[in-house]
């Protein structure tokens, strides 16, 4: 059996960053939306007064969101390339995450209906988990 190419663990990462460019470029274009549509532009310098509208505020938690569980992700996708630990199991649950993600980011930058975004999130993370998991057993083999 031919040994898995390492760094084909890098592309779903690189459609994670992707998805995170894509939604500062949507946040940034919602912000500026509410701006001219008579948002106080003095809101955005500590988020105090009137609150932004509906789409800016969405915008700006999917922004955040890629903050938080990708990073995960990231750390563990680099882990297994450094590791030289990428495997098919590692190549699924990856790119499981990212497709997941992109799901997810989708449907909260359309209809942000949180059923789907909810369950896509929720597959993302048992994604995650098993990533982990299988990083953790390649960890442990190499000790």
């Amino acid at each position: 059996m031919p040994a898995t190419n390492q760094t084909l663990v890098l592309v779903p990462m690189l459609i994670v960053v992707a998805l995170t460019f894509i939604a500062f470029i949507k946040m940034a274009a919602a912000r500026a939306a509410a701006v001219k549509g008579g948002q106080d532009p003095a809101f955005y310098r500590a988020h105090l007064g009137t609150p932004e509208p509906e789409m800016a505020t969405a915008a700006a938690r999917h922004w955040d969101n890629l903050f938080e569980l990708p990073t995960l992700f990231y750390a563990g996708c680099i882990t297994a390339f450094v590791l030289g630990s990428v495997g098919t199991w590692t190549l699924v649950f990856a790119w499981g995450f990212a497709i997941c993600r992109f799901v997810q980011s989708a449907v909260h930058m359309t209809s942000n209906s949180p059923g789907p975004r909810g369950l896509a999130f929720s597959l993302g993370v048992v994604f995650m988990l098993a990533l982990w998991i299988n990083l953790g057993i390649a960890i442990f083999a190499a000790v």
